[in-house]
């Protein structure tokens, strides 16, 4: 059970850099990040059983870390705005996920 709740902790520390890139507000990071807590172990269990139906979800996920961290490093610098950032973050997320379901629909005729 330590196991387990130290996993979902983990996790939602991980999400921390993702919110960050989206906002600064302290209340939206730390909200956030209980109900990731609080829903994780849910979404993990749901989404265990699709995840060899979204081959290219790793390669968008990365691009969209590499995104959060390069924004990250140039904040001081250049403040990308929060609606760059969702479009960033949908289009490479969405297109991950529409080209693991067209490779899986050209396999499968």
């Amino acid at each position: 059970m330590l196991l387990i709740e130290s996993s979902d902790i983990v996790f939602a520390v991980d999400s921390i850099p993702a919110i960050i890139a989206i906002t600064n507000d302290t209340f939206i990071i730390i909200s956030s990040n209980i109900f990731a807590i609080l829903g994780l172990r849910a979404l993990y269990f749901a989404l265990a059983g699709l995840v060899d139906l979204f081959v290219y979800l790793k390669y968008g996920v990365a691009i969209i870390l590499f995104y959060v961290g390069i924004k990250m490093l140039i904040s001081e610098f250049y403040k990308i705005p929060t609606e760059i950032s969702l479009v960033v973050i949908l289009i490479f997320l969405g297109g991950s996920i529409v080209l693991s379901l067209i490779k899986r629909n050209r396999f499968s005729q």
